[in-house]
Parts: structure tokens; sequence; C-alpha cells
């Protein structure tokens, strides 16, 4: 299974298989999350995947805007027959969600990468010993 990313993304959005991957690290500014959006909406119609997952255990902080554009991620995603996983959410980030009241509809959560492409039906390196 090979890897590839799109290096004019300004977000990394890795094919495994037929799952996208995206890694957020950091700070994400209103544009990069837009554009992200937009990376994800056409890699997701073009290519067939059937699953994305959106690793933001990099991520200290989600404020309203970053929250509506992963909703809105999944709701692309899913109109195109694709399911979204939101994996690694920092408690406190999950506290900031919940105090600003987003519910984040459409997306699935889990606790890490692994987990998200379980939740996908892609066992991520074999099983635990």
């Amino acid at each position: 299974m090979s890897a590839s990313a799109d290096p004019a993304a300004p977000v990394p959005v890795l094919a495994l298989g037929d799952v996208l991957l995206v890694s957020l690290q950091g700070e994400l500014h209103d544009g990069m999350a837009e554009q992200l959006q937009q990376d994800i909406t056409l890699r997701v119609a073009g290519s067939g995947v059937t699953g994305v997952v959106i690793d933001i255990s990099g991520v200290d902080m989600v404020d309203s805007f970053l929250g509506r554009v992963l909703a809105e991620i999944a709701s692309s995603a899913r109109l195109l027959a694709a399911r979204t996983v939101l994996a690694g959410m920092r408690p406190a980030v999950a506290i900031t969600l919940v105090e600003l009241g987003l519910t984040l509809p459409g997306l699935r959560t889990a606790l890490d990468t692994e987990r998200a492409l379980e939740l996908l039906g892609h066992p991520a390196g074999g099983g635990r010993t």
C-alpha cells in the first residue's frame, strides 16, 4: 500500500489505499482551513476514497470556525459516499467544542489514528499483541 501526498496542499493529505489521512499540527489559520476543506473535497470526489481520517492530536485549540470547517468536511465527504473520523482529540479541545455548542454532525471520533482506521474497516499495522 503506497502513501502519496499532494505537495501543493498547505496541510498534507495522504492517500492510504481508499482512505485519506490528514494530520493537523499547530494552529490552522482560517485560510488554511478553507483550503484544506477544498483539497479534501476535491480528493474525495476525484479518487473515490471511502474514508477520511483527520488527526487533530497536534492541535492545541479548536475555535468555532475550525469546528465548522471540520463539520463541513464531514458533510461534503458524506455526500460523496465517504465517512469521516476525527482522531486524537485532546480533552481541552473536547471541552472547548462543548462550551462553544459545536456538535460536529457527521463526524465520528476515535482516540487515535489506529482506532480511526479500524472504524473505517482498515486495520492499521495488523493486530495488537
